[in-house]
């Protein structure tokens, strides 16, 4: 059997064209599937074969509702289901969308004996019903109708209007089991059914009012449902509250940690400072152990200035950086620059320091100045770790459809333990007990950060003594050209 509309209708308009019509109360989702739920509930208690009227989502929870009738009351019953056509998908969604999915789903569809009592509606892709799920039951011994409407919501300051898919806007809900309102509705669909359609029953006449002791199990079963449903969403509200507060500990207790490290990274060069100050006192100081504490200070100072100064970029970084914007940015343009500045300090350790960038590389997206930002981190920490007379390169070439930039070096390496704590905040590689390279300790943790913002990676590739590379993934823009590179030394 295929129906089809020879004309648009919509069942809320039939509904509130009638006289005297029902007040539709403006209700949530959850309270039109506890009202479907009910009257299927009461139509298996009292095994009433009914013939259905349905547009309902098409997600399972809904569907599932129609295959448990269908599988109790079997193949007694007769189920129209109205579905959009397939070119008309991707409209609005919740309670105003449905398609061909409509049909109940293989998981959820009763035996292949029973389907074929699913009789489908085809409807046009911009039927007034998109905005529409109802459920009319039709049996002599009970007819009812629950309908659902999403009212389209006005632009402000436009004389157009839209379709609301916010599936928590509350819907126009009617629940009626008056005869006059459900004859009217079945009258004009069986107006609207193209003359072409195989027939269906044109003589069913509701009765004029259901029986008084159906209409009080009907009440009590909605009440029950309800209250089931309205559990259900305290139990979701009370496990999401749940993990906020959750969530809302464990951001404390990282804040506790981060206050608690801070305060250990700032206590450390003013100890030290506090202790070279004492020593200057001394009246049998000698020269040199002057030098030496005065060394001392500034060292420090330069130290505390750098944390000060890398926790503020942080903090600012942390605080804006969901706000900021990608934008398009070459290597070409950033890399030798950054080179070229750190030239002068790698001749002074005797370093050789080198890139190869080739020149057509496509263009990367990153966060505002977070490129220069990244060469000029990973760059720096190259050369203070690699020892005199060490080696330095900088590369970059495409890889898939991101932009690789690696650093390698030839310096003091990473101990393989210590290779996930890099890009802790704070966190300075030592490796020996009485050696310090000085930082902060923030540089990789601004990196990660960037990275994370501009879709980019790193991964970190390093053996003790002997060296690390560090490679950046970057997402690239355009096409990939041809790789021309230059070695620049």
């Amino acid at each position: 059997m295929n129906v089809s509309l020879a004309k648009d209708l919509s069942v809320y308009q039939l509904v509130m064209g009638v006289q005297a019509p029902p007040k539709p109360l403006s209700l949530s989702p959850a309270t039109l599937l506890s009202l479907v739920r009910a009257q299927i509930d009461l139509l298996i208690e009292q095994q009433i074969a009914a013939t259905l009227w349905v547009k309902l989502p098409p997600e399972k929870i809904w569907q599932s509702e129609l295959a448990r009738y269908q599988s109790s009351v079997g193949a007694s019953s007769l189920i129209y289901t109205c579905q959009i056509d397939e070119s008309g998908k991707g409209g609005d969604e919740g309670a105003g969308e449905a398609g061909e999915e409509n049909t109940p789903s293989s998981s959820s569809s009763p035996s292949s004996s029973s389907s074929a009592h699913y009789v489908p509606v085809h409807l046009a892709p911009d039927s007034q019903l998109r905005r529409e799920n109802f459920l009319m039951v039709l049996s002599p011994q009970f007819c009812s109708l629950v309908l659902a409407h999403r009212p389209l919501k006005k632009r402000k300051n436009q004389t157009s209007v839209k379709v609301n898919t916010n599936k928590s806007q509350p819907l126009l809900i009617i629940s009626t089991v008056e005869g006059r309102i459900i004859q009217q509705v079945l009258d004009g669909i069986q107006q609207a059914i193209a003359p072409e359609s195989s027939a269906i029953p044109v003589d069913f006449t509701c009765p004029t009012a259901p029986q008084a002791a159906l209409m009080n199990q009907l009440f009590a079963k909605q009440l029950l449902r309800q209250d089931e449903i309205n559990r259900q969403i305290i139990t979701v509200r009370t496990t999401k509250l749940q993990q906020l507060n959750q969530e809302l500990h464990n951001k404390e207790q990282l804040q506790d940690e981060y206050l608690k490290n801070l305060c250990q990274e700032l206590r450390t060069p003013l100890t030290h400072m506090k202790t070279a100050l004492s020593l200057l006192n001394s009246p049998n100081l000698k020269p040199p152990q002057r030098q030496r504490y005065l060394q001392m200070l500034n060292t420090q100072c330069d130290q505390q200035n750098s944390l000060i100064t890398g926790l503020l970029e942080l903090v600012q970084l942390e605080r804006n950086l969901e706000g900021t914007t990608l934008e398009s940015v070459r290597l070409s343009d950033i890399v030798p620059g950054v080179v070229s500045t750190y030239q002068p300090v790698a001749q002074e350790k005797g370093i050789m320091l080198a890139y190869t960038v080739p020149t057509e590389l496509p263009s990367i997206l990153c966060v505002s100045g977070g490129l220069r930002q990244i060469v000029i981190n990973l760059l720096h920490n190259s050369i203070k770790f690699t020892p005199n007379g060490g080696e330095v390169w900088v590369r970059a070439r495409i890889q898939g459809d991101h932009v690789q930039l690696e650093f390698r070096d030839t310096g003091i390496g990473i101990a393989e333990s210590e290779i996930s704590k890099i890009f802790d905040r704070f966190y300075r590689v030592r490796t020996a007990a009485t050696e310090d390279y000085g930082g902060a300790g923030l540089g990789l943790t601004i990196v990660q950060q960037l990275l994370v913002r501009c879709g980019g990676s790193i991964s970190v590739k390093s053996k003790l003594y002997e060296g690390s590379t560090f490679t950046v993934q970057l997402p690239s823009v355009g096409d990939t050209p041809r790789a021309i590179a230059t070695e620049h030394e």
